[in-house]
C-alpha cells in the first residue's frame, strides 16, 4: 500500500476515496431484489397470559350430569342442535383431524394441554377431534379420573358443539370424540 499524504490521514472519507478510486463497480445483474419481510414479534407474555386465563376459567366442579357417575357413555349435545348431529358424530361421519393423548397427565397438566389443544384446533380449522383420557385402569380405585374432568371442561367451551364416547375402534370408553364449531359458525 502506498503511503498517504499527512493531510489525508485525518480524514476517513478522503482515505476511503483514495483507496478505492480505481475500483470499477460490477455490472447490473438485472434481477429483482425483494425486500426482506420482517415478521412481527410474537408476544410470548400475552400468549402465556391468555392460555393461563383460559385454563383458569375451566372449573373442576361438575355442572351437569353427562353420564359419568352412572357409568353410561359420555354424551353431550349443545342446546339447539339436532340429535342427528350427535348420531353422525357417534357413527364416525367426520374424519378425526387431530388427537390429544392425556395418559400420564395430572389434572393441572391435562387442563392446560386441553386448552392449548382446542385453541390450536380452532386456529387450524379442525372440526372433529379426539381426546384420549384413558380408562383409569392404573389409577387409584381403577376409576377414570380424567374422563369426568375432560367432559366437564369440554361443556364449558363455547366452540364444543357435541361430544360422545369414541367408537370401540377409536378408543372406546377411554376416548371422547368432539365436534367443534365450523368457521362460519364461529362468526355468528
Amino acid at each position: 500500500m502506498s503511503k498517504l499524504p499527512a493531510k489525508l490521514a485525518d480524514d476517513d472519507g478522503a482515505i476511503f476515496e483514495q483507496l478505492f478510486s480505481n475500483v470499477t463497480p460490477l455490472p447490473a445483474h438485472g434481477r429483482v431484489v425483494h425486500p426482506v419481510e420482517r415478521r412481527k414479534p410474537i408476544p410470548q407474555r400475552q400468549l402465556h397470559d391468555e392460555r393461563a386465563a383460559a385454563t383458569d376459567s375451566l372449573s373442576d366442579h361438575i355442572t351437569r350430569d353427562i353420564g359419568t357417575e352412572s357409568g353410561d357413555p359420555l354424551v353431550y349435545l349443545r342446546n339447539g342442535l339436532s340429535p342427528q348431529t350427535l348420531r353422525k358424530l357417534r357413527r364416525g361421519h367426520w374424519m378425526i383431524e387431530a388427537e390429544l393423548d392425556l395418559h400420564g397427565h395430572t389434572t393441572i397438566e391435562a387442563r392446560e394441554s386441553l386448552v392449548q389443544f382446542l385453541n390450536g384446533c380452532l386456529r387450524r380449522g379442525a372440526r372433529c377431534v379426539r381426546i384420549i383420557h384413558g380408562k383409569g385402569l392404573r389409577s387409584k380405585n381403577s376409576e377414570p379420573v380424567l374422563k369426568t374432568k375432560v367432559a366437564n371442561w369440554l361443556i364449558q367451551r363455547d366452540e364444543v358443539l357435541a361430544f360422545c364416547q369414541a367408537r370401540q375402534a377409536d378408543g372406546g370408553g377411554g376416548a371422547v370424540m368432539i365436534l367443534l364449531k365450523a368457521d362460519a359458525e364461529k362468526r355468528d
